[in-house]
């Protein structure tokens, strides 16, 4: 008698400090339909050129706070004043049907989950960190984009140094390099994740 197989839905979380790629890396994964991309809520308003429901769901500060009360975010932080959070039927209702899961939340979100005690949740994680080889690095992307002060540059790289210090809480760290080797690697975890025994399920 054969038997037959499914395989259980990835959650994978990816984290970077600002500059390190984090939002291009998530753009070039997301043009294969190989994973649903779960789109965050947040109380701040669009950037130009931001979609809704592409880019976040804008909501509210009461329309959050009614859905924090509620206990519809899988994670949830505050970042310069303005609240985000991830909705958890976006990601419970694949993760169930096999279907992969990829979120883009910093270190705070990250720790959110980890710490979840939610054992579906924590045995579909795979969380990676990419980070730039060091903050001279960074410092030189932040510069070459040119969409920030000298001052806000200064900040950025204070938050980056505090958050890189958390890489090694993540089961996967990729040191940036390019976009493409960025992606061959973030694909890598993925084919890893995709082929351990654990995650198949005997029907």
């Amino acid at each position: 008698m054969n038997s037959r197989f499914r395989r259980s839905g990835i959650l994978f979380v990816l984290s970077a400090p600002s500059g390190a790629g984090k939002t291009t890396l998530c753009s070039a994964l997301r043009q294969k339909p190989d994973f649903v991309y779960a789109v965050s809520c947040t109380t701040r308003a669009p950037r130009p050129g931001e979609i809704e429901g592409e880019d976040y769901f804008f909501i509210g500060d009461e329309e959050f706070a009614r859905r924090a009360a509620a206990d519809e975010f899988l994670e949830k932080a505050e970042v310069h004043g303005r609240r985000y959070g991830t909705l958890k039927s976006t990601v419970l209702d694949n993760l169930d049907k096999g279907i992969d899961v990829l979120i883009d939340i910093d270190t705070k979100g990250a720790a959110f989950i980890r710490d979840c005690g939610d054992r579906f949740i924590l045995d579909a994680l795979a969380d990676v960190f990419i980070m730039p080889p060091n903050l001279e690095e960074l410092r030189h992307r932040l510069t070459k984009r040119g969409t920030e002060t000298n001052e806000q540059i200064a900040v950025r790289l204070h938050n980056a140094a505090a958050e890189m210090r958390h890489w090694r809480r993540y089961k996967y760290a990729i040191i940036s390099g390019s976009m493409e080797e960025d992606i061959e690697k973030f694909r890598a975890v993925m084919r890893a994740e995709r082929y351990l025994s654990r995650r198949l399920v005997e029907t």
